[in-house]
């Protein structure tokens, strides 16, 4: 992977402010502050290993502290770059905005290949990684919250906060709160590995209504975290076919849909997708993109979608699991097609939605439906038994369970995730409904985010 490509990136998110600011008015200068990076730190550290002292090289971009902590996750890649970080970190804050979370945008990267250390050399790695952020504020739970991206998960979220800790000891009450994405046993939350796959079925089917989506042909790009858990809540819970399945070095593809249970079970045992026996299997091409589908689901790399293959795309909807799948350009092509794109900073909000759940459970330090649970129960129990007696007809035990029970944390998180990014879909679809001549659902979130984030400026006096 080129510079090129990252450069175009980080121009890719800057045109799309450009275009969101043609249809604004704003104080002079604010646009610029709006639109620029904070600040972005580059530290390299030493780390001895191998019988060596080994380099690294990581970045942590604050885009904007309009709202204080910032929040972004942290991704080991070895091609990441500073430019990369800025990107992630300026749609971060858009995404907080649209998603009405009280963050500003953030974002972090480690220039590593995950698969060339074992665990242990992992866990020193990113320990010192966190005492590099921990010395120039970059991760506390009031200023800087990290979380998981592309090659981290629970695991190293749990070593950040336990490193945190350990080097923070005047912040052990709520130290727990410098991450998220951790594990349940290191103050995790249920439901936050799963949040941003579950929060892309959620806006497509607050997309397509009354339509819905059962029996959409859906081809899915990655079948990572995100795409998996993707595809299982549309198969699953929405009856969407998923059709095709893009991996570096394999294409599922099924006509009437590949049995996504079937899938993940093999790949839990330790198989391959090209073992997976249950659909066809294809070499991947870059015609993998542009198979016949209703919906396309981009849920890797940035810029996969450009000008080079827009123009072949079949689907009708794309929506952007990942960060920035389509490039400036490329989104101009969809658009003069017809094509509906439903953009990264609603589509993919669900894990920063979940974060800020774990969040405020970390700092409360109260599990979710803890206060509320019994009166709850107690409350349904007594209009079961006013039904039961102004009936005279018992009302079935199974249906008296179900009204008693005030849900478990999962079932909260759900709850809310669901509510916070369908409204955040609806604000968008409303601001292009209101202003017709922003002419895509990208532009209106983009538009609909600088007024947030103009606004808190301008409350702050700048």
């Amino acid at each position: 992977m080129t510079d090129t490509r990252i450069t175009s990136f980080l121009a890719s998110v800057g045109a799309h402010f450009d275009g969101a600011f043609a249809h604004m008015t704003l104080p002079k200068g604010l646009a610029e502050r709006i639109k620029a990076t904070n600040s972005i730190y580059r530290v390299t550290f030493g780390v001895r290993l191998r019988g060596e002292l080994i380099s690294f090289t990581g970045w942590r971009a604050v885009h904007s502290e309009q709202i204080e902590p910032v929040k972004g996750g942290i991704r080991y890649a070895p091609d990441a770059t500073g430019e990369e970080v800025e990107a992630l970190a300026a749609l971060m804050t858009l995404k907080c905005a649209v998603a009405g979370v009280p963050f500003g945008g953030s974002k972090g990267a480690l220039c590593i290949d995950p698969r060339e250390w074992t665990e242990l050399e992992l866990e020193k790695i990113t320990r010192r990684f966190t005492q590099e952020l921990a010395r120039r504020g970059l991760i506390s739970p009031g200023r800087n919250v990290p979380a998981p991206d592309m090659g981290t998960g629970e695991r190293e979220m749990a070593w950040m906060a336990d490193e945190y800790r350990r080097i923070s000891p005047l912040e052990t009450l709520n130290a727990a709160a410098c991450v998220t994405g951790k594990p349940l046993s290191r103050g995790g939350i249920a439901g936050r590995t799963e949040a941003t796959g579950r929060g892309v079925a959620y806006v497509l089917a607050e997309h397509c209504g009354a339509e819905g989506l059962a029996g959409k042909r859906i081809v899915i790009q990655g079948f990572g975290n995100v795409g998996s858990h993707a595809a299982h809540v549309l198969a699953e819970e929405y009856g969407a076919h998923i059709t095709g399945i893009i991996e570096r070095d394999v294409f599922l593809f099924r006509e009437d849909g590949i049995d996504i249970a079937a899938l993940r079970a093999h790949l839990a045992q330790g198989g391959a997708l090209a073992g997976f026996g249950g659909a066809e299997v294809q070499p991947v091409t870059p015609e993998a993109l542009c198979t016949d589908c209703d919906i396309l689901i981009p849920a890797a790399l940035e810029n996969v979608i450009t000008s080079e293959n827009a123009a072949r795309i079949k689907a009708r909807i794309v929506i952007e699991a990942a960060n920035g799948p389509i490039d400036f350009e490329a989104d101009r092509i969809l658009w003069e097609r017809g094509i509906t794109v439903i953009p990264d900073l609603c589509a993919n909000a669900g894990g920063v939605i979940v974060s800020y759940f774990e969040w405020v459970k970390n700092l409360t330090h109260m599990p979710f439906g803890l206060m509320e649970r019994r009166i709850t129960q107690r409350r349904f129990s007594h209009v079961a038994d006013l039904i039961q007696s102004a009936t005279s007809q018992a009302i079935p035990s199974r249906v008296r369970s179900d009204l008693a029970d005030s849900g478990s944390e999962l079932d909260l998180v759900r709850s809310g995730l669901e509510e916070m990014i369908r409204a955040a879909y609806r604000r968008i679809a409303q601001r292009l409904a209101e202003q017709p001549e922003l002419g895509s659902l990208r532009r209106a979130g983009y538009v609909l985010a600088i007024e947030e984030v103009a606004n808190a400026y301008r409350d702050l006096g700048i």
